[in-house]
């Protein structure tokens, strides 16, 4: 895995691109009107979508196909901190479609247990937790 960095502005915009290709755009949040994500901003992001693939994955070999999935991702970091690294991140699932919520569950526990690598990679740094909801129904 390699991605690729390069300056385009005299502030701080860069673009990222990885081997495929597929370009992502940092920036500053400082700046007035940012154009990019900040870097962690990316790591909410990734730490979503790896587990929504594993969980989209372990539904579709149980053979649920899900009508809907989104994920909510909140960092929380310690003010004022040098460096100012995520404490605590929470993850709140909303998922849809006809699936039995213990399957629902099971297939997020999984994903953040075992198989999301940002999640595994992150929980050395940070407290992660998580809820459900299916349908709009909260699963336990």
């Amino acid at each position: 895995m390699k991605v690729n960095l390069k300056r385009l502005n005299s502030n701080y915009l860069f673009e990222t691109k990885n081997e495929r290709g597929d370009v992502v755009l940092l920036d500053n949040k400082s700046e007035d009107e940012p154009k990019g994500s900040s870097p962690m901003d990316l790591i909410l992001r990734g730490i979503a979508g790896c587990s929504s693939i594993d969980v989209v994955m372990i539904l579709k070999k149980q053979k649920y196909e899900l009508e809907d999935l989104q994920v909510e991702v909140e960092g929380f970091r310690e003010d004022g901190a040098i460096p100012n690294v995520f404490k605590k991140i929470h993850l709140y699932f909303k998922l849809k479609g006809e699936v039995p919520s213990a399957k629902a569950m099971r297939a997020v526990k999984l994903s953040m247990d075992k198989y999301c690598s940002v999640s595994k990679m992150l929980e050395k740094a940070a407290e992660i937790t998580y809820e459900v909801n299916l349908n709009g129904e909260k699963v336990d």
